[in-house]
């Protein structure tokens, strides 16, 4: 199959492709696995590797003029065109460990000389059976149903998201930022899985959704999502999303500048809660 014309779609064998993954990793899920470590904490299963071949083998198939970067295997960076990001199984700890949190994550971006732009983006949980997708131009969707960010417009009505990667953990400030944004908002909840938090913001379930340190793979179809949804991506500063940016903020639009600016005054130490002393508890 060759790349479809500006006019024709990539989410239907997007969307193939990610079922057909989903329903590897449910198999792999209901019969347990053996845990392997990349790192101190960085988990890989045998459902991470099998669902990445499974993509990478499609795509081959379907679209033999793209290239892959995919989190098991790298880049098969040929120069071309198109290129997919592939995360095929967001949520590895949460899987490994019984956790009904998981998805299969892609996105294709299209490259002309020093221009990049994603053309679109899918990502499936398998679980719930919940597919979303969205390209440029023409909105999100959740199972073939119309998207949009939540209306809250103020931080403290807000349910924002969160999460704790492996990666630099002992050096990540995140908990920190967990605590004073937890007193700010309505509160947050980590679950696990970058790229569902993103598409949760873009459905309205969470308002925002904040981390450190994730990887092209994990934010690529997100962000699409949450911003054809009418959500907005940042750094924590504001300033415009970069997929290798270390820095990912991303919020219904209305809350953005409200909590660009608290993670502002964190950065600069003013105005901060103290942490508690676990020691006045039982006092």
């Amino acid at each position: 199959m060759s790349s479809p014309s500006q006019t024709q779609s990539f989410i239907p064998a997007m969307t193939a492709i990610a079922r057909e993954a989903g329903a590897l990793l449910l198999e792999y899920f209901h019969q347990g696995l053996k845990i392997e470590y990349k790192g101190d904490a960085d988990l890989v299963t045998a459902a991470d590797r099998a669902s990445e071949v499974l993509i990478r083998e499609r795509v081959a198939k379907q679209f033999p003029s793209h290239d892959v970067l995919g989190e098991e295997q790298g880049l098969n960076d040929r120069g071309n065109e198109y290129r997919w990001y592939v995360d095929p199984l967001d949520g590895t700890t949460n899987f490994a460990h019984g956790f009904p949190v998981f998805c299969v994550s892609l996105a294709i971006e299209r490259r002309i000389a020093d221009s990049q732009k994603r053309v679109a983006a899918v990502v499936y949980d398998p679980t719930r059976d919940e597919l979303f997708c969205a390209e440029p131009g023409k909105g999100a969707q959740l199972n073939g149903k119309a998207i949009h960010v939540s209306k809250i417009g103020q931080l403290k009505e807000s349910l924002l998201a969160t999460g704790f990667p492996s990666h630099k953990r002992h050096k990540n400030p995140n908990i920190f930022f967990y605590h004073q944004i937890t007193l700010r908002t309505h509160g947050v909840r980590r679950a696990g899985s970058a790229a569902l938090d993103l598409c949760d913001v873009a459905c309205g379930r969470y308002d925002g959704f904040w981390e450190f340190n994730l990887n092209p793979w994990d934010t690529a179809a997100g962000v699409l999502i949450v911003e054809e949804a009418g959500g907005k991506v940042s750094g924590f500063d504001g300033s415009p999303f970069q997929l290798n940016s270390r820095e990912t903020l991303a919020s219904n639009g209305l809350l953005h500048d409200a909590l660009v600016h608290e993670f502002q005054e964190i950065f600069a130490g003013r105005g901060l809660d103290p942490l508690p002393d676990p020691r006045e508890y039982r006092r």
